[in-house]
């Protein structure tokens, strides 16, 4: 995939006056969502040919991200003469595959018309921050990085905790830093949400770490070979995939799912273009290097390959069913 930079001001008037629509991807390398982001957008230039891909690492061009109100990564904003037109927020392979065939299909508009991308509203923003994860920390700095002691604090309580937890530096966004202290009605940081629930600062947590409730209430980091093994156990039918079903992001996950859906039976499915960890451990745990994969009850059945040889064998619906 030949991607284009954005390292100063220069390269972003340059993709601004790009002649085709210009795909920008808000990275971090903190951000493990943003190497799936790599994935999806390395899918899509193989079907949309008259789209350019650049890349922003949000934290080195501060600037230009305010400009475009990137909160968080990974963040894709689609360009067209030089105007925003559309985005996707967080890792969603079905909402940006959509959004980019259906802009690139539209063409490219020279006439300095493009329509602008609606600016979300602070409520709405930070109500999608708060429900970006179960358990959500606005913090100073991020848990690598913590910039202020009350902030290193509760990051070391979490970890002690095996917390498993997301976070927004609110010195990256002044206006969340202050429209979330009136939406709390919370004046300070840390603040601590789960299920979109304010929970509260510092003290709080300690409060309820001390009385062993926000024990019972934070989620837990799990070791990847159990959460494998969870996964595999989705439903009777788990398939793991690239994509979503009705809408694939590779040729053999495509191929897969006329199959399956020609079988008229139910099946669950996971993107594994929504978390590398998943997609590069079930290589190892499957003993098979490629995508797609189907389990059946929790057993490994195969590929693509060996779903059309049992179909060709007339042997594919009773291994679905978990009858072979």
């Amino acid at each position: 995939m030949v991607v284009k930079v954005v390292e100063n001001e220069g390269d972003y008037k340059s993709m601004l006056s790009s002649s085709q629509m210009a795909v920008a991807h808000f990275w971090a390398d903190f951000a493990e969502e943003c190497k799936n982001v790599t994935e999806v957008l390395n899918e899509l230039e193989k079907e949309v040919k008259n789209m350019c891909i650049f890349t922003i690492e949000a934290e080195k061009l501060p600037e230009i991200s305010m400009k475009h109100e990137i909160v968080a990564v990974p963040t894709v904003i689609l360009f067209k003469a030089g105007k925003a037109v559309d985005r996707v927020d967080g890792m969603n392979a079905a909402e940006l595959s959509a959004k980019v065939k259906q802009h690139a299909a539209s063409g490219v508009q020279t006439n300095g018309m493009a329509p602008a991308a609606p600016k979300e509203d602070l409520e709405t923003k930070l109500k999608r921050l708060i429900k970006a994860h179960k358990c959500m920390l606005f913090m100073k700095g991020n848990p690598k990085e913590p910039k202020c002691g009350f902030s290193k604090q509760t990051v070391g309580i979490f970890e002690d905790l095996n917390a498993e937890y997301g976070t927004f530096d609110i010195l990256t966004d002044d206006e969340v830093r202050q429209g979330l202290k009136k939406f709390s009605n919370w004046p300070t940081y840390p603040q601590l949400y789960i299920d979109g629930e304010l929970i509260g600062g510092l003290d709080i947590i300690k409060e309820m770490v001390e009385s062993g409730d926000l024990q019972t209430m934070l989620p837990k980091k799990v070791d990847l070979e159990t959460r494998l093994k969870e996964l595999i156990n989705l439903g009777e039918i788990t398939i793991f995939m690239k994509g979503e079903p009705k809408a694939p992001q590779c040729g053999f996950s495509r191929q897969l799912m006329e199959i399956m859906f020609e079988t008229k039976l139910d099946f669950k499915h996971f993107d594994i273009l929504t978390d590398n960890d998943v997609r590069q451990g079930l290589k190892k745990f499957s003993n098979w290097p490629t995508y797609p994969q189907v389990y059946v009850k929790g057993e490994f059945v195969g590929g693509l390959d060996i779903v059309k040889e049992l179909k060709q064998e007339g042997e594919l619906i009773s291994t679905l069913k978990g009858e072979c």
